[in-house]
C-alpha cells in the first residue's frame, strides 16, 4: 500500500506542475506583426556583432563593418527578426536554468525511486 500511495503522490505532484495553456485563432496579419520591433532585433544583432569572437571571425572571412551594415540594411523586418531569434538561441552557455532544473528533476526522481524500493543509501567518511 505504501508504494501506491507514494506513487500517486509523485503522479498529482507531475500532474499540478503542468501549465494551463488557453489557445485561439488569430489573424495571420496580426500574429506577424505582433512580435517585431526591428530596433530592438538590431540592437540584439549589434550586441553579437560587437563580440570580439564574433569581429575577428568575420574579418578573417574577409568582411568589413561597411559590408555588414550594407547587407542588415538590404534586410527586410521579418529577415531581421528572424536573424535575431536565431541569435539568441544561439548564446553561449543559455541561461542555465533547463540545467538546473532538469538536475532538480532527476535528484526528486532518484530519491522517490529509493523510497519506493525501501532501499538506503549509506555514506562513509
Amino acid at each position: 500500500m505504501k508504494p501506491i500511495s507514494w506513487y500517486l503522490v509523485f503522479a498529482m505532484f507531475l500532474i499540478s506542475i503542468v501549465p494551463k495553456v488557453e489557445a485561439g485563432f488569430v489573424d495571420s496579419d496580426l500574429s506577424a506583426l505582433s512580435g517585431i520591433d526591428r530596433t530592438k532585433d538590431i540592437e540584439t544583432i549589434q550586441k553579437v556583432l560587437e563580440m570580439k569572437a564574433i569581429k575577428q571571425r568575420l574579418e578573417n572571412l574577409g568582411f568589413t563593418q561597411e559590408e555588414i551594415n550594407n547587407r542588415l540594411s538590404q534586410l527586410d523586418d521579418e529577415q531581421i527578426h528572424q536573424l535575431a531569434i536565431q541569435l539568441d538561441e544561439l548564446r553561449v552557455g543559455g541561461d542555465g536554468l533547463g540545467v538546473v532544473i532538469a538536475l532538480l528533476v532527476i535528484v526528486i526522481l532518484v530519491v522517490i525511486l529509493l523510497q519506493i524500493t525501501g532501499r538506503r543509501v549509506i555514506v562513509t567518511k
